[in-house]
């Protein structure tokens, strides 16, 4: 979606409800002034203000100005006043705060991830409306999952979202690696730990940095130009640590994956991988997946 156009649609929205406080304001001011009302400032020369032919004085910018009213009508005694320095001073708020705040998070649900990173650097007003929890709670919820609907960051959704993100890349460059068949990316990917391990669909399991590295490029040399394709992707992030679920469809079979991740020096590193042969409506094993 274009950011001018969604900021110009909320600035006709805002400028709408600033011209109708406004005029409703100086409406319900008029008729008080017209029915006699202490404060109204008018000199009537012929009894009550409510009949008859009066004169209304009144002062505008320091100077004295009267007008003839006929029948209780008044003459034309309109005070200039910017409909937006009007509509702040009856509400105390700007125009953009003066939208409802579902009304706010339902416009911004239709953004995308890097349009709502746009619009938060145009204003104050716009980046207030862009890092709203609300907002990007939503986001979250399109983007990735319904599941942890009910979770409370610590740090707020907006944090939250790009520490998944930014773990769903990371699962995406492992995916990559196993296209390319890379053994020395595929080893800088994993943390040099002796806790790592990776267990592979056809049952072997193997601990530590060198064995599972080991483990990688026995099975790249055993099948050659392997695709697969990934679903239900969902990912859980924790402080230092987190996981990622998935399924892996190739043609030789399908498999539940998980990897699990923990952060070092600003780096998510691999520290577990397991690949399990999926049963489909509960039968016999299928032929091992590659992972």
């Amino acid at each position: 979606m274009d950011i001018s156009f969604f900021s110009g649609a909320v600035t006709f929205i805002c400028c709408f409800f600033a011209v109708a406080a406004a005029f409703l304001t100086h409406r319900s001011k008029s008729v008080r002034k017209n029915c006699g009302e202490d404060s109204c400032n008018c000199a009537c020369s012929r009894g009550s203000c409510g009949g008859g032919r009066f004169e209304k004085t009144s002062v505008l910018n320091g100077r004295s100005s009267s007008s003839s009213v006929f029948g209780g009508v008044e003459g034309e005694m309109v005070e200039k006043v910017p409909v937006t320095v009007a509509a702040e001073k009856l509400t105390g708020a700007s125009m953009m705060e003066q939208l409802v705040p579902e009304i706010t998070t339902h416009a911004l649900s239709y953004l995308d991830y890097p349009s709502l990173c746009r619009l938060s650097m145009t204003n104050s007003l716009m980046r207030k409306a862009a890092n709203d929890d609300n907002a990007w709670k939503a986001l979250y919820h399109k983007d990735f999952t319904l599941e942890q609907d009910s979770l409370s960051p610590i740090n707020g959704w907006k944090a939250y979202y790009a520490a998944t993100r930014a773990i769903m890349n990371v699962n995406t460059d492992f995916l990559n690696i196993i296209r390319e068949r890379s053994v020395p990316a595929m080893e800088r990917f994993w943390l040099n730990a002796d806790y790592v391990k990776c267990f592979h669909a056809s049952g072997e399991y193997f601990t530590g940095h060198n064995a599972v590295i080991g483990s990688w490029q026995l099975a790249f040399n055993w099948e050659q130009n392997v695709d697969f394709e990934i679903r239900d992707v969902k990912a859980r992030v924790m402080t230092d640590s987190a996981w990622v679920t998935m399924k892996a469809y190739l043609n030789m079979g399908s498999g539940n994956v998980t990897n699990v991740f923990e952060l070092h020096n600003g780096r998510w590193y691999m520290v577990h991988h397991h690949c399990s042969v999926m049963l489909i409506h509960g039968g016999a094993g299928q032929q091992a997946v590659q992972g």
